[in-house]
């Protein structure tokens, strides 16, 4: 049989090449690490986790809880990865992002349907093939994808958090707590009074930012705005937004501060920890001064400044299919940030539609669409449908079919979409798993 060729050994590409190995598919996983790095690559694992190490919620009754569980049950690798991993945060899903790295690495090295081959790919592979090569695709590669008949590229800008020492926050400042009492005081949480609050922001809006090349305020993702764009808005912007003390009483003051900052655990050992919603441009030692006036961080030890860069993605509903194929071009496929899909799942989850449909296509076996009532068939429903003002986007309810008649009740309505999604996955599972034995 031939060889796929799967490019990108991130979260969507390593389950691409799962999902094609584990149905028999001989696959060569190409990736240029360790040989070369993007500023955003600090390991040479694959799977490597460069912003948050949250996956964000596990509850059903959410979106990115119910893709979770989808994932689960058509036999993800990632999913494998991220409950082997875990650590404490509450009602997401956190991971040990070193041992999540760590386990996927390990996974795909020792299956022996997998080839590793390290090296930058400057062109597009001949078909069968995925590309899944992120938002920080090489120019070359870029270029390449680019000059294909029908192809635009857009892009946008992403930012990661800070991380800090664990032995470096003064726990007589801080306090542990979830949200709601939603887990054993997973988060660090560092209170503020009004003034502290006020002195914080002032501060924040007159620091200086670093360069990022051709940046654009307007490129800016909602879901990984920095904070100081955010403070921008007005005084209480952070306040009603990653700094919200919602939830949260501090025990030593026995009320809800004024405003807060989160930290949650980078590695099950607690000694890193993310600064949860500040991602961030300012200059390095702007981050130490400013970030050093939230109480608890004032001696606080940087393990890793926040940082941006610019990603490119692919303006996917006048190019791909719901399987996330390039139309006009067959056993070409795109998965990952590069089609705008948001997060880690929704990345994983499109290599993960896009590797069981090349599989399909090489195993000659009809295909399988994923429903728009489950949330896998709703995000490849979203990267296929007319949209001129095409953006990147996370899965959340509102892409999946609502059932009828409908429920004015939100958290039944969201209990009966996960129901039925889960009836539908089952079936589907089911399908795919005979056709492997």
């Amino acid at each position: 049989m031939k060889r796929a060729a799967v490019v990108g050994a991130g979260l969507a590409g390593c389950e691409a090449a799962w999902q094609l190995a584990r149905r028999g598919v001989p696959v060569d996983l190409i990736e240029m690490k360790p040989r070369l790095r993007t500023p955003a690559h600090e390991s040479p694992l694959f799977a490597e986790l460069v912003c948050s190490n949250s996956l964000k919620s596990n509850a059903l009754t959410n979106a990115s809880g119910l893709l979770k569980e989808e994932m689960r049950r058509v036999g993800s690798l990632i999913m494998q990865a991220a409950d082997a991993t875990r650590v404490p945060a509450g009602g997401a899903l956190a991971v040990d992002r070193g041992l999540f790295a760590r386990y996927v690495t390990d996974a795909l090295a020792g299956c022996p349907s997998v080839r590793i081959v390290s090296e930058e790919v400057c062109s597009l592979p001949d078909a069968p093939a995925i590309i899944a090569t992120g938002p920080l695709t090489s120019p070359a590669l870029s270029d390449a994808i680019a000059a294909l008949p029908g192809l635009e590229r857009l892009y946008f800008f992403d930012a990661a958090a800070p991380i800090v020492t664990g032995e470096s926050i003064d726990r007589t400042r801080a306090f542990e707590a979830a949200r709601y009492d939603k887990g054993d005081g997973d988060y660090l949480n560092c209170p503020m009074t009004e003034a502290e609050y006020d002195a914080f922001i002032g501060e924040l809006l007159c620091a200086e930012t670093a360069p990022v090349h051709g940046f654009e305020e307007d490129r800016l993702y909602e879901g990984c705005m920095p904070v100081e764009s955010i403070a921008r808005r007005g005084r209480l912007a952070l306040a009603y937004g990653p700094m919200r003390p919602v939830g949260l009483i501090d025990p030593r003051a026995g009320r809800r501060p004024f405003a807060v900052v989160q930290l949650r655990r980078e590695n099950a050992e607690g000694t890193l920890w993310n600064l949860v919603g500040f991602q961030t441009r300012l200059r390095f030692g702007e981050q130490k001064r400013v970030f050093g006036m939230i109480p608890g961080l004032e001696r606080a030890e940087f393990a890793r400044y926040g940082v941006m860069h610019r990603n490119t993605y692919l303006h996917s509903p006048s190019i791909l299919n719901e399987r996330f194929e390039a139309r006009g071009y067959r056993g070409l496929y795109f998965a990952g940030q590069i089609t705008g899909v948001e997060g880690y799942l929704p990345s994983a989850a499109s290599g993960l539609i896009a590797g069981i449909s090349l599989a399909r296509d090489m195993l000659a076996l009809a295909q399988v669409v994923f429903p728009g009532c489950t949330a896998l068939g709703a995000l490849g429903r979203y990267v296929s449908s007319p949209n001129k003002d095409y953006q990147p986007m996370g899965i959340q309810y509102g892409l999946i079919d609502t059932p009828e008649p409908r429920i004015r009740n939100k958290r039944l309505r969201a209990e009966r979409v996960a129901e039925r999604s889960l009836e539908t996955i089952e079936n589907i599972r089911r399908a795919l798993e005979e056709e492997i034995t």
